[in-house]
């Protein structure tokens, strides 16, 4: 069977990108005349904590926060080199606040570690697509992979070439496959025998359409049940333990529209071990022989998804993307070794990774109430724009800038203006006992899975993405007004 590899990718920039000078941008103060304080004294009980010479509040764990976070002046704080007090100041909070070069430095630690004659590194939308970062990607080298047709004519929209896009999704509609059909993006992913021979007729004739089959393989893996995909009782694929997925790879081969490429696997989410990856790649290259031997046909390429976890607490666990390459290279090479195959070409899909260290969303405090032993600090925003806490029970590390202080910690929970008792954005986390409305938080680990999750709950609209760079701040999505809110309401 001949087939036609993605296209070929452009060399990217010298690794390393420049560095922020360094030097803070000057922070403006913000404290609103007439603002409504809460007490600064402390309550007493288990919540007190007694004064730290070094509270927590003060730290920039670089295994949380972007490698450009530097501390600024009276207890602001600066990534890329721009102040996110000045940054709140003159966008408004919620606000998002993305590295560029965080972005390209994570790029280009993928593509050293699967370089480009071996491999292909294929960011993941779902975990946040805008024109700016389809821009970034390009340029570092990357392809794309999107699960809709509005992320994929998003892409095409900002230059990313067709041939270099990856769609799969477990239910993808008439539309999503007839936009990636007629668009011509290089692979498409089936995830059920019923999407077979609908694709297969959307394709003219005389063509083929390169696609591979998402199989189950039987690992589970993932920081939530709700995340982890790679077993038989979630919705995503074909199973490799009943049949399902060899059903599919027969089904295919019969289809002269189609042109068999490769398998494709996605195990999970938030995943910090290599040795499920290693399992799950044992399995894949057994069917790739079984497939060999059943049909003789040695299909080119194997796509192993992504799901690689990153850190959100200072401390916590990330995968090794270095350890991660070495190990399943080699394992890939021996195992096909041991199998008479040649090696197919790899693909590793990830999204998180790539984007989620590089973002950090600002809120701004709007009340504090204390109720027994607990202290609440409601902000100006919440699940509408990060429903993760709510939906997987992720942790985060607010931090309190724009102001320097020295009150002791307290243990307090950081909840969001929504009307559900579940808008909470971090539990049981430090901050200064004197934190009052109109104070900054700052949530680190920001940068995937908030906005491209985000909702129209309440009507509050969604917050804006601002894009840092060598002390320059530029706005990449505008927040939604009301006016935008009103303009969809059509009905009378």
């Amino acid at each position: 069977m001949t087939t036609t590899p993605l296209a070929p990718v452009p060399t990217p920039a010298p690794a390393g990108s420049p560095s922020p000078s360094g030097a803070p941008a000057p922070a403006g103060s913000h404290d609103p005349a007439g603002e409504v304080r809460a007490p600064a004294t402390s309550p007493t009980g288990p919540s007190a904590l007694a004064p730290c010479a070094s509270p927590v509040w003060q730290a920039y764990p670089q295994d949380v926060w972007p490698a450009s976070t530097r501390p600024g002046p009276h207890g602001d704080m600066t990534v890329g080199g721009v102040s996110l007090t000045e940054a709140a100041d003159r966008f408004g909070t919620p606000l998002y606040v993305l590295d560029e070069h965080e972005v390209r430095d994570r790029c280009r630690t993928y593509r050293a570690a699967f370089p480009p004659e071996e491999a292909d590194v294929v960011y993941a939308a779902k975990a946040f697509l805008s024109r700016a970062v389809v821009r970034w990607i390009r340029e570092e080298g990357l392809g794309l992979d999107v699960c809709s047709a509005g992320e994929l004519l998003l892409a095409i929209s900002a230059g990313f070439p067709a041939d270099r896009i990856v769609l799969h999704g477990n239910a993808k509609s008439p539309e999503d496959l007839s936009t990636a059909v007629r668009l011509g993006v290089g692979r498409i992913v089936l995830d059920s025998t019923s999407e077979i021979a609908r694709l297969a007729a959307l394709v003219p004739h005389g063509t083929r359409q390169p696609v591979m089959i998402r199989v189950v393989p039987g690992i589970s893996a993932g920081g939530h049940a709700s995340v982890r995909t790679g077993t038989d009782d979630q919705k995503f694929g074909l199973s490799l333990m009943d049949g399902s997925a060899q059903h599919a790879i027969d089904r295919v081969l019969g289809q002269p529209g189609l042109e068999l490429v490769g398998l494709h696997c996605h195990i999970g989410s938030q995943i910090t071990s290599i040795t499920p990856y290693v399992s799950a790649l044992r399995r894949m290259v057994g069917l790739l022989a079984r497939t060999r031997d059943k049909h003789g046909v040695v299909l080119p390429e194997l796509d192993m998804g992504g799901g690689h976890g990153i850190a959100y607490r200072a401390g916590e666990p990330a995968l090794d993307i270095p350890a991660l390459a070495s190990r399943i290279r080699a394992e890939l090479a021996a195992g096909c070794a041991r199998a008479m195959l040649p090696v197919p070409r790899l693909t590793v899909e990830p999204g998180r990774a790539v984007i989620g260290p590089a973002g950090v969303a600002v809120y701004r405090v709007l009340a504090v109430k204390r109720t027994g032993t607990r202290t609440f600090v409601a902000v100006d925003g919440g699940m509408s724009d990060n429903p993760r806490p709510a939906l997987y029970g992720v942790r985060y590390v607010p931090r309190m800038v724009g102001r320097a202080s020295t009150a002791p910690g307290l243990m307090m929970t950081v909840v969001g203006r929504h009307c559900e008792a579940g808008d909470v954005l971090a539990d049981a986390v430090e901050l200064p006992g004197d934190v009052h409305p109109g104070d900054l938080l700052a949530v680190p680990a920001a940068g995937a899975y908030h906005l491209s999750m985000a909702s129209g709950y309440n009507l509050v609209g969604r917050p804006p993405v601002v894009a840092v760079s060598e002390g320059t701040a530029r706005l990449l999505v505008r927040r939604e007004s009301l006016d935008d809110l009103r303009r969809r309401d059509v009905g009378v």
